[in-house]
């Protein structure tokens, strides 16, 4: 029999950048995000005879990141060999958090599967140990990651304050450095990693007050503050990690000109060329109209806020 289960991506308002030194793969910093519902991991596991063996979309892959998620797993827990077959309806390792929900879904197909009996915040620092920002997308709606035992928990619901997020998909393409390796580069190499880590922390704490106070010009403020640092960082890495392209830069444009103007939207951007528009719901057809006329980018996908990670049922 085969156990399917479910999660969606997230993308963090206050970012989440480097490393701690402590094994367990925890962040140098906290982070707050919003977990998306149209964009959707689905991962479906089985028993296997004789060895782990993983599909992505239909095609094997000996992928190390699983298979070393696996094997933490057996550390504490009996589990048998597994079949695991995942796909996702968006664009995979191109910025777009893949990673998030591919092991937040992984961590709930397993739980379930051989009956683990985690639960939520089990589940998500399990998922947290395979990939910083999955701990995230085992909740949803807004999302905290802080310490001192770096879970994640649930600061409002999908529809306590149900945001729209617009995003901009400038490339289908694989980014040409991973997210684990960008963040070992950036502390190894970047002058300001310090300080990017001591800034997080206060961009962190203000931020969960102006969500719980539905503040929405503070947010939009200091979310593009976090993205812009963040990048800013990740260009004074050596060698410069430079994830964006032209129409990613157009798309940063198009959407202060739109704050300017009065439309509530602001943007934020993670290890990737893609643009995340996040806006208030009356917003969402300006914000979509404007992107898509925006030379490079391939398509625009529009969502609200999503649930955390699921089993399907049949």
């Amino acid at each position: 029999m085969a156990t399917t289960a479910c999660a969606h991506p997230n993308i963090a308002l206050i970012k989440y950048w480097g490393k701690s030194a402590r094994p367990g793969n925890y962040p140098a910093a906290p982070s707050l995000s919003i977990t998306l519902d149209a964009l959707l991991t689905t991962t479906e596991v089985r028993n296997c005879e004789e060895a782990d063996r993983i599909f992505f979309d239909d095609v094997e892959v000996p992928d190390a990141k699983v298979l070393a998620c696996l094997a933490d797993l057996r550390d504490v827990y009996a589990i048998p060999y597994l079949e695991v077959h995942t796909s996702n309806n968006f664009p995979t390792a191109a910025g777009l958090a893949s990673s998030a929900s591919g092991f937040a879904a992984l961590i709930a197909a397993i739980n379930a599967h051989c009956d683990l009996g985690l639960d939520p915040h089990a589940q998500s620092d399990r998922a947290r140990r395979a990939s910083g920002s999955a701990a995230r997308s085992v909740f949803g709606g807004f999302v905290a990651l802080d310490g001192p035992n770096w879970v994640a928990r649930q600061v409002l619901d999908a529809e306590a304050w149900p945001l729209k997020t617009v995003i901009a998909v400038t490339t289908s393409e694989k980014k040409s450095v991973a997210s684990s390796e960008g963040m070992q580069l950036s502390e190894a190499t970047s002058p300001y990693y310090s300080a990017w880590v001591t800034s997080t922390a206060t961009d962190f704490k203000s931020a969960l007050a102006m969500v719980e106070a539905r503040d929405f010009d503070a947010l939009a403020a200091l979310a593009e503050f976090s993205c812009l640092k963040m990048h800013g960082l990740m260009l004074s890495t050596n060698p410069g990690l430079l994830y964006w392209n032209p129409a990613t830069i157009a798309c940063l444009h198009a959407i202060r000109e739109l704050r300017q103007q009065g439309i509530p939207v602001f943007f934020t951007v993670d290890a990737g060329p893609q643009v995340k528009a996040v806006c208030l719901p009356e917003a969402e057809n300006d914000v979509q109209s404007t992107l898509q006329s925006i030379a490079g980018v391939e398509r625009v996908l529009t969502t609200g806020l999503g649930q955390g990670a699921r089993i399907v049922v049949p």
